[in-house]
């Protein structure tokens, strides 16, 4: 496996075009997995950790990417990847999205059928939706520029991913996929898609994602990644009142959930890491409890609790709100910790060593793929096969990027930054008072 720090050519050999990639899940899963891959991502902070991180990218809005540059794409790519922004589809959001998924899905269809895009794009913008539930056309629309263009072959492996709210627009992806008909010209794919929770796949939280997988007919059968690990019943029922004793590690099977103390004690005991975990150390063990930041069963006041022989609850952008307490008391004296953004990179499986860089890390954090889900999904989409034990071994330290391949990367990705997303390089300054 290559070190993304003694890359000669950073584009050379890219397989994966990532879109939406955010700072890097499905980038680091195809890392490990052994796999080069190119991200797009319009977020200056995510940029700067994926330069820092040594994965290329292309500061560019999707959408426009696709329009005016798309020979940019290296030829050798033929797997499609992305996740396109969730805000509107999201439970957690105002679900513009979710009620518009009808006419997105009839969008989909008009898409393939080869009405004029000009047109489509037109009724698009004329509706009363959040303009980010269109993204979630962009996959689509790329994988038939990719058809259409001349020397260039169809994809041969997509993998999406999302909210569990857009399980039914993967459904008509897959539909269409299959059938080859319209502007796929005859290209076809076995398609699948199911709701997938991550802790069956040994993320150390609850989190349930949208996937699809789609191989190039020929190329073999689509089926379910197998799960390596239990559920977590998040409707376990117990009192208000922290009880430690009744959820010891000692007392779990090993083929159940990953908690968070085994994930954070994990990263914290490897050499030169960033995350300590001894504030947390009681009698022999971490233990602790966490209040969401969020509330529970429609209560806004109601917050839930996990302790840490448990998952964490899913990250989020707000990750850092989360109340971290030591005891009962604390609890009740309101003496509480917070998460770092190691450690809740660690709680989303990024190496602890991962450079988050640039503002919003928090943020970059929450909207990421958890890399070992996309391990998993990238595993079982390009080979059929789950991650060997040595590519999970190898998963939780980072390669250091030297800084000049930082530089060519961010060479490569923003240049002399006329063809960023507009304003995404302006930095605000603090207004200097007048003299009085």
């Amino acid at each position: 496996m290559s070190s993304p720090g003694t890359q000669i050519d950073p584009l050379d050999g890219v397989r994966i075009l990532d879109l939406f990639a955010g700072p890097g899940g499905l980038d680091v899963a195809a890392h490990f997995l052994g796999h080069k891959s190119i991200g797009i991502e319009w977020d200056r902070n995510a940029c700067a950790t994926r330069y820092a991180a040594g994965l290329p990218t292309f500061h560019a809005d999707v959408t426009v990417m696709r329009q005016t540059r798309f020979d940019e794409i290296p030829r050798s790519v033929d797997v499609l990847a992305g996740g396109p922004p969730c805000q509107s589809f999201s439970v957690a959001g105002r679900g513009a999205g979710r009620a518009a998924l009808d006419t997105v899905k009839e969008f989909m269809r008009r898409l393939v059928s080869g009405e004029d895009e000009a047109r489509i794009d037109e009724d698009l913008h004329s509706l009363n939706v959040d303009p980010r539930a269109a993204l979630v056309l962009e996959p689509l629309r790329w994988l038939l520029k990719a058809i259409e263009t001349k020397g260039r072959d169809p994809y041969r492996v997509i993998v999406l991913e999302q909210v569990p709210a857009v399980l039914p627009l993967w459904d008509v992806y897959a539909q269409l996929l299959r059938s080859g008909e319209g502007r796929l010209g005859g290209v076809k794919y076995e398609a699948d898609c199911w709701e997938l929770k991550t802790e069956q796949f040994g993320v150390p939280q609850t989190r349930t994602r949208a996937v699809l997988i789609a191989r190039l007919v020929g190329s073999g059968a689509v089926s379910r990644p197998s799960t390596t690990h239990r559920s977590f019943d998040v409707r376990r029922g117990r009192g208000e009142t922290h009880q430690t004793e009744a959820f010891t590690l000692e007392s779990r099977p090993a083929d159940k959930w990953v908690s968070m103390a085994e994930a954070l004690d994990s990263a914290d005991a490897l050499p030169g890491s960033m995350v300590d975990m001894s504030r947390f150390h009681s009698k022999g063990r971490t233990d602790f409890f966490v209040v969401s930041n969020y509330g529970s069963n429609g209560n806004p006041k109601k917050r839930g609790r996990r302790l840490s022989s448990e998952p964490a609850f899913t990250v989020t952008g707000k990750v850092s709100r989360n109340k971290i307490y030591r005891t009962q008391v604390d609890f009740e004296e309101n003496k509480f910790d917070r998460f770092t953004i190691a450690e809740s990179g660690v709680l989303q499986t990024f190496p602890h060593n991962f450079p988050w860089s640039g503002n919003d890390q928090a943020q970059q954090v929450g909207n990421a793929v958890p890399p070992l889900l996309g391990m998993h999904v990238l595993s079982h989409a390009l080979s059929g096969a789950a991650p060997s034990d040595t590519q999970l071994a190898d998963s939780t330290t980072w390669p250091e990027s030297s800084s000049d391949l930082t530089a060519h990367l961010r060479d490569i990705g923003c240049g002399d930054r006329t063809r960023c997303p507009e304003g995404s390089h302006k930095v605000s300054r603090t207004r200097r008072k007048p003299a009085p």
